[in-house]
């Protein structure tokens, strides 16, 4: 069983190249497959993936996807060379991302950071999820399809304006939501079971996921 991952604390490797992700501005087309934009976040339905059965019985009718969503305030906030995640929804608080080379990442500093470096990612296989700015400032969130066979070159680093929010499918691959800079906040809301499927970049691949930070037009 694979210990558990100090989200805080992640002791990343020195040296570790960088595999760049394509940015694409999120539309409806460009989402096609991974989710879609959300223009009303009480209009967005949350699907709930049942509980699969383990055995040669089938799980009875009506059962297995009771558990519904929770949702809560996701932040993402820049603190000098590092992002960190919090999210109120599943009280969970993470670092999201580098401005720079892991161990020589500070925080006491307010410099708008120009990149982005991404560590992990992960997938919910029991519902989807969705993320609304509530400061309708841009932000990005890259994203790969579903798949256990998931490699660096497959994510896609999404760019929104702030005007939509985005629903992704259950099985997507993604990391929370990145602010350009500052502090951002965003109405999250998701399957109540949270169950978790991780990639470690820097330990399994030798690498970093990076795409430039630039306000989106």
């Amino acid at each position: 069983m694979p210990d558990e991952i100090d989200y805080l604390n992640p002791a990343l490797p020195a040296d570790l190249r960088r595999v760049t992700m394509p940015v694409v501005d999120a539309t409806d087309a460009t989402l096609e497959g991974y989710g879609r934009l959300v223009a009303d976040p009480s209009d967005c339905a949350i699907e709930i993936v049942r509980w699969p059965a383990t055995g040669s019985r089938p799980i009875d009718p009506g059962t297995g996807d009771e558990a519904g969503t929770t949702e809560g305030t996701f932040v993402s906030e820049w603190r000098g060379d590092i992002l960190y995640g919090r999210n109120a929804a599943v009280s969970g608080h993470y670092i999201l991302a580098y401005a720079m080379e892991p161990g020589a990442a500070r925080e006491d500093h307010a410099r708008a950071p120009e990149r982005m470096l991404l560590w992990h990612a992960n997938y919910h296989p029991d519902g989807g999820q969705l993320f609304f700015p509530l400061d309708h400032r841009p932000f990005y969130v890259p994203l790969a399809l579903p798949g256990d066979d998931v490699s660096p070159e497959k994510f896609v680093c999404f760019r929104f304006d702030g005007r939509h929010g985005l629903y992704i499918h259950p099985d997507i691959w993604h990391e929370g939501v990145f602010t350009l800079e500052g502090t951002q906040r965003f109405f999250d809301k998701q399957g109540a079971v949270h169950a978790r499927v991780s990639v470690d970049f820097a330990r399994e691949f030798g690498c970093l996921l990076e795409a430039p930070i630039a306000e989106a037009a």
